[in-house]
């Protein structure tokens, strides 16, 4: 990182790939920074049985961009809350479902109605 910030620096033009990979990192940096956001139940109807359980800073951004990698953009955002620490809030909220249902990393097996009475 330090070596494609120098070559800003000396005025050198870089390829985009470069330039890119710098980008995403300062991004990814100030996202890492916010601790507030929110906890969501999202899905798709394919796969009713199976709900994503995750954090963001919001959570409709984060479903636009399930959305982008969806040809039928028919991921459902389910549920919501706010968080003043959104990691400590997705970890509960992991906590409280794995205690009822089968899990695959953040995608559990159950029902959004199912998820979100767990939660609330």
């Amino acid at each position: 990182m330090r070596r494609i910030e120098n070559k800003i620096k000396k005025g050198e033009k870089l390829p985009p790939k470069m330039l890119a990979k710098l980008y995403d990192k300062q991004t990814k940096d100030v996202y890492d920074q916010v601790k507030e956001g929110s906890v969501y139940v999202m899905g798709n109807p394919v796969w009713p049985d199976w709900v994503k359980v995750g954090m963001a800073v919001d959570a409709e951004d984060r479903l636009n961009s399930y959305q982008t990698s969806c040809p039928f953009r028919d991921y459902m955002l389910y549920y919501s809350y706010k968080a003043k620490d959104r990691r400590k809030a997705e970890s509960e909220a992991h906590s409280k479902l794995d205690e009822k249902f089968e899990r695959r990393k953040e995608w559990f097996r159950c029902t959004p109605q199912e998820a979100i009475e767990v939660l609330t």
